[in-house]
């Protein structure tokens, strides 16, 4: 069994055939997934498959390039949702945001949203692009918080919070040029490893180029298996138990 911890399902990449992207990574082992939220406009739409599916959850928040959108009712609305299993994605992207007002916004934001979190006993899901540093700081203000650094940086300062967050490895471990993260994947507790696929974005080699979806979490969960010299059970055994433990499903 494979939990896909990050899956945009609700990207309009999927309108035309969710459904079989679902049958498709079932059939290979895929149990659950988790629609971490993006676009507020698409919300509905992961609030729609995660009532249509068992299988499938969704988490709320505002994703920090979308800080001008922000609508703290719209999180409010749907965070005791029975499917609702996390905040997020939040954080910090200096990447696509370079304006010195905007970031400081986005810190704002992100303070704002680990609240509503701790609030409501929800994990959070977290963003971080070009701004380690400065997420560092917004955690450390909040040293009862736990969840997952979504598609994890290899920024090694981040393994000092491996005592309440898990780490989101997805298709970027397969990459020829991901020198950095395997170097640092090994030092990542087991116990705080999930597997993502940020589908349709970051899709594992030997696929990259063709939307990703989360059947590939075999490409990844083979690619752990290596890294860790263990069997693809155990990854699956390992992961999954974290996945649950986290959010709680």
């Amino acid at each position: 069994m494979i939990i896909d911890t990050h899956t945009h399902l609700d990207n309009k990449k999927f309108i035309n055939d969710v459904d079989e992207v679902i049958k498709r990574a079932k059939e290979v082992g895929v149990k659950k997934f988790i629609i971490p939220a993006a676009d507020p406009r698409d919300l509905p739409r992961a609030i729609e498959l995660a009532q249509k599916y068992d299988e499938v959850y969704f988490g709320v928040g505002f994703h920090p390039v979308d800080i001008d959108k922000y609508d703290e009712k719209l999180i409010t609305c749907f965070i005791n949702h029975p499917k609702c299993v996390a905040v997020g994605e939040i954080g910090l992207d200096y990447h696509w945001v370079k304006e010195k007002d905007k970031q400081q916004k986005q810190i704002e934001l992100f303070h704002r949203q680990i609240e509503l979190a701790k609030k409501y006993n929800k994990p959070i899901i977290v963003h971080i692009r070009e701004a380690t540093e400065d997420s560092i700081k917004v955690i450390e203000t909040h040293p009862e918080i736990k969840g997952v650094f979504h598609c994890f940086n290899a920024a090694e300062q981040l393994l000092k919070f491996s005592d309440r967050f898990y780490y989101g490895i997805g298709g970027v471990i397969t990459f020829k040029n991901a020198r950095k993260l395997i170097n640092v994947f090994p030092k990542i507790p087991k116990e705080r490893v999930v597997i993502e696929t940020d589908a349709p974005y970051l899709t594992p080699h030997p696929f990259r180029g063709k939307r990703n979806e989360p059947m590939y979490t075999t490409l990844i969960r083979d690619k752990i298996a290596k890294l860790w010299g263990v069997s693809r059970e155990e990854v699956e055994d390992i992961t999954t138990k974290n996945a649950k433990r986290l959010f709680g499903i």
